[in-house]
C-alpha cells in the first residue's frame, strides 16, 4: 500500500464556458465539489478572444498561436465565484488568475472585499500581470507595457482600501481622500501571484502571501519554492504556494512517455503527490476544461479527490 505523505489542500475549477448550462451548473457543481470534500473552488479571468492571432496577438504573445475556443465563452470570474459563495459554506474561493491591470484598482479592491465579506472570509486573490494586448487595449487603465506597475499599484490601493477607516491613497493617477470605505474583508485576503521570472518572484517575496505557478515540473517547483522562501525569510516574511494543475485530457498516458500533469486521475494524483513532497501547500486542478457536462465533471471530481487523498492527506 502506498504511504500517505503530508497535509495539502485540494481545489478544483468551476465551470465557466458555454458547453455547460451556466444557469445551473456553476451552483450545482460548487455544491457537489464541497460535498466531495474539495477545499477550494476557482475561477479564471478571460474577457475576450481576438480573431487576429498574428504577432503579439497570439496566445501568451506567441505569434499565430490560436487561443483555445473556450476563451471566447468565459464567464466573469467574480460573478462565478459569487454564485459559488451563495451555495457553499466551507470551500475557499480563488481567482486563478485575475489580472488587476484590466480593472480600476479601487473598484476591484472593493469587489474582492465585498465577496470576502459575503462568503465569510473565504476569498483567495490569485493575481497575474497579464499578457494579452487585446485585453489591455479593450479595457485597461494602463497599457500592456505598464502591466507590472499596474499590479504593484493595485497591491498598494488594496492595502489602503482594506485597512481600517479612514483610508486614504494618493499617487500621480489616483486620489482617495480620507474616507470610510466598506465593507472590509472578513479576514486579511491572502494574495498569491503568478509568474516565474525574477521580477515576479522578487515581488512575491516582498509583497505577497504566496506563489501561484502552473506547468512547472514538481522538482523545479521545489527548487524555486525553496529559494523563494529563503528570500522571503530574509525579509522577515513567509510565503506558501498554490499550484494550478492544467489539464488537456484525462486519457491515460504510457508511463515511459508521460510528461507531468498528463494522464488519467491516478497519474495526475502522482504528480500532485510529487508537488506535496516538493513543499506545495495547496493544489487546484482545472477539471472543468476537460469535461463536457456537469455529470462528467462531478464524476471526474469524485475520482480525482479519491485518487489524491489515497496518496496525500
Amino acid at each position: 500500500m502506498r504511504s500517505r505523505l503530508l497535509v495539502m489542500r485540494l481545489g478544483v475549477t468551476l465551470p465557466q464556458t458555454n458547453h455547460y448550462d451556466l444557469s445551473h451548473d456553476v451552483t450545482a457543481f460548487a455544491r457537489n465539489a464541497e460535498a466531495i470534500g474539495y477545499d477550494s473552488l476557482w475561477a479564471y479571468e478571460r474577457i475576450l478572444a481576438p480573431i487576429d492571432t498574428s504577432g503579439p496577438h497570439g496566445l501568451y504573445g506567441v505569434p499565430d498561436l490560436p487561443w483555445p475556443v473556450h476563451y471566447a465563452h468565459t464567464t466573469d470570474a467574480l460573478v462565478t465565484l459569487t454564485l459559488a459563495a451563495a451555495v457553499t459554506t466551507r470551500a475557499e474561493l480563488g481567482t486563478g488568475v485575475l489580472v488587476p491591470g484590466l480593472h480600476l484598482p479601487f473598484r476591484l479592491a472593493r469587489s474582492l472585499a465585498a465577496l470576502d465579506t459575503a462568503s465569510g472570509g473565504r476569498v483567495i486573490a490569485g493575481l497575474g500581470s497579464g499578457w494579452s494586448p487585446d485585453e489591455f487595449a479593450a479595457t485597461a487603465p494602463r497599457p500592456l507595457a505598464e502591466r507590472g506597475a499596474a499590479l504593484d499599484e493595485f497591491l498598494d490601493v488594496a492595502a489602503a482600501t482594506w485597512a481600517a477607516d479612514p483610508v486614504s491613497f494618493s499617487n500621480p493617477r489616483y486620489e482617495l481622500a480620507p474616507s470610510h470605505v466598506n465593507p472590509k474583508p472578513a479576514r486579511p485576503i491572502p494574495i498569491f501571484l503568478a509568474g516565474s521570472n525574477r521580477t515576479s518572484l522578487s515581488r512575491i517575496a516582498r509583497r505577497a502571501d504566496g506563489w501561484l505557478p502552473t506547468g512547472v515540473p514538481p522538482a523545479q517547483t521545489g527548487e524555486i519554492l525553496t529559494a523563494l522562501r529563503a528570500e522571503a525569510a530574509e525579509r522577515g516574511r513567509s510565503v506558501s504556494c498554490v499550484f494550478q494543475v492544467g489539464l488537456r485530457s484525462l486519457a491515460p498516458v504510457p508511463a515511459a512517455d508521460r510528461q507531468p500533469y498528463t494522464g488519467d486521475v491516478s497519474q495526475v494524483a502522482e504528480d500532485i503527490a510529487a508537488l506535496a513532497a516538493a513543499g506545495v501547500d495547496h493544489v487546484y486542478v482545472n477539471l472543468a476544461s476537460v469535461c463536457d457536462d456537469l455529470k462528467e465533471l462531478t464524476t471526474a471530481a469524485e475520482s480525482l479527490h479519491d485518487a489524491v487523498r489515497a496518496v496525500v492527506l
